[in-house]
Formats: C-alpha cells, structure tokens, sequence
C-alpha cells in the first residue's frame, strides 16, 4: 500500500523521471556531451523547423568513411525529458560508427530546441517532432529519402511509434526501453489508478491551470529527490543514478537539472498514443530490459502489433536505465542488423 501510494503521488508530474535540483556537473569534454567523443565521426550542430514553426535543434552524425554516396539514416530522440547530448547522442554516435547518418534531436520545449513555455511535453508536437526530424533528414544530399529509419528511448519510444503508425517515410522504428506515456499518465504506473482518481487528478491539475493564468508563471512538477533516503522503489534510485550523477548528469536535462510544467499530464491523459500502432505497416524492434520497471508498456504495445517485420526484444538482466548507456547491454548488433535489413 506505501508503494502503491509512493506511485500515485508522482503521476501529477508525469514522470519520476523529471526535476530536482543540481547534483552533478557535465563530464568534462569539448562537446559537453555526457558520452566520450568518437574520432570515427563528424559531428554538425543543426536546426530544422517542425510544422507548428517550432525551431528544433539536433547534432547530425555521419561516418568519416564511406564508399557510398548516400547512407540510410535515423532519427533518433528520448529519454522523456533528456537532451540530445545524453542518451540518444550515444545511440546516434554509435550508429554512425556502423555507417548510417543519424540525428540526435531535442524535442519541442526543450534542450536547445525552441518553443515557449519551457519543459512542456505534448503527444501531438513530440511526435510530430519525429516528423520534422524525417523532413529534415530527406532532404539532406548525402541521405537516401527511401532509406530513413527512427529510433526512440523511453518515452520518445511510445511517441516514435505513434509517428511510425502516422508517416509512411519512416520505414524502420526502434524502440529502446519503451513507456506508454498515455498509459501512465492515465492510468497510474502498473495502471494503479482508476476513473474515480483520474477525475481527481484532473481536477487538480485543471485548478492550477487557472492559478497558472492568474500568475503568469507554471508551476513545476515533482521529480526526482535531491537526495536519496534509501526507501524508494529500486527503479527511482536507477533513475537518480543516471540523471543525477556524473554517469549522465546534464546541465539542460529537465531529469537532471529541472522540472516538467505540472499541467504537461492533462493532453496526454485524453490522447492515447497507441491507438493506430496495429497499422504500422513497417519493420519495428521492440527493446527491453528483464528487470525494467516498465517492461510491460512494451509487452503489452507488442501484442498489438501486427505482420512478421516486428520483433520484441528482451534484454537478460537489464534494467530501464541500462539500456540508457550500458554498452554491454545496450544490442547494437542487433539494431545494426535489424536497420541494414529494412533500411535497403
């Protein structure tokens, strides 16, 4: 019941996996990248525009060596509230070392991309945000437009995946420690929260809308503790382990060094993202750790799917954060393969 009650409590932010206060510092690198930096590829920092005019930011990778003229490419985003310099910079690092052009962008409201209010999330611009990423990426002269795959971590797994289902152009999607972000914002994580607490949640969260008004200024969700007591459920602690420690601390992560506006909850309580994921008619690899929290959000997408070009994937003894930064768990010779089988 105490957990259970622990879960509850941090719905009204989304997300455990957001806010708290400074505890680490960027590893030191040129780039300020949380990642050591590979010689085996050219890094280019580059803005496109999403068709809300919301001015995104990414870090284009593309291999050094290449005997072709153009290369597949991947658009790649997430965690829910991390910037591009974390984990997704690591994918798209390591994938253009395997020969494709990859993206690592900030999604809209955050990191280096633009949009006003700050550390909003939106299940219809998020996933629009994959789209710009793919309108950029086709028109790139080194890039083959029938060749462009996406890859999403965490919450920008559920959201690649909600784009896969909507943009025929993508024609292979990754999804890398997957969360439902509808789901758990609707329904509680281990779907803990039924109607009667769900209209309560609204209720608050629509009266800090009109105090939000009133003061001309969003109140900040809960997130992350700033410091640990030792009592919290294994996956927060996972969590603050990443986020908030030299592992992958980033000064313009809202999971790091911030916090989501607390009204972010409402769109993605009334818009369930996965509604049309059983028409992706696309390849997709669905990844997970055995022991993440939220491999269910996963399992439960996957059922859904449908035609012989989808594959679930689970990770033997890995947790959520593992498949953050864990090269020894993270299977990049799998996605490899499974990017160069449907991206030819």
């Amino acid at each position: 019941m105490k957990l259970k009650k622990f879960l509850s409590t941090l719905i009204v932010s989304v997300l455990l996996i957001t806010g708290g206060e400074l505890m680490g510092e960027a590893k030191n690198n040129s780039s300020d990248k949380v990642f050591p930096e590979s010689d085996k590829v050219k890094v280019e920092k580059v803005h496109f525009t999403n068709r809300y005019g919301i001015n995104l930011t990414g870090d284009l990778y593309t291999p050094k060596k290449t005997d072709k003229n153009k290369l597949p490419a991947i658009a790649i985003s997430g965690p829910f509230g991390a910037v591009k310099e974390q984990a997704s910079g690591l994918y798209a690092q390591t994938l253009a070392e395997r020969g494709f052009i990859t993206l690592a962008f900030d999604p809209s409201y955050t990191g280096e991309s633009g949009g006003e209010p700050r550390n909003v999330a939106s299940p219809d611009i998020n996933t629009e945000d994959f789209s710009a990423a793919v309108d950029f990426l086709s028109n790139q002269k080194n890039v083959d437009e029938d060749k462009i795959g996406i890859l999403g971590i965490c919450g920008f797994g559920g959201m690649g995946l909600n784009a896969a289902a909507m943009d025929t152009r993508i024609k292979a999607t990754v999804t890398s420690t997957m969360y439902d972000m509808s789901r758990v914002n609707a329904n509680g994580y281990f779907d803990s929260m039924d109607e009667k607490a769900r209209y309560e949640l609204k209720q608050t969260l629509n009266k800090q809308r009109t105090t939000d008004f009133k003061n001309k200024t969003y109140a900040k969700g809960s997130g992350l503790p700033e410091k640990l007591t030792g009592d919290e459920p294994q996956f927060v602690k996972d969590y603050y382990e990443y986020y908030k420690t030299k592992r992958g601390f980033h000064k313009r992560s809202i999971n790091s060094n911030g916090n989501w506006n607390m009204t972010s909850s409402l769109s993605f309580m009334n818009m369930p993202i996965l509604t049309y994921s059983n028409e992706i008619q696309s390849a997709v690899l669905m990844i997970h750790g055995e022991k993440a929290h939220s491999r269910y959000f996963s399992e439960d997408a996957f059922k859904k799917l449908q035609g012989d070009n989808k594959e679930l994937l689970i990770i033997d003894g890995a947790n959520h954060v593992d498949l953050y930064d864990n090269l020894e768990k993270i299977p990049f010779d799998k996605i490899e393969a499974f990017y160069k089988e449907y991206l030819k």
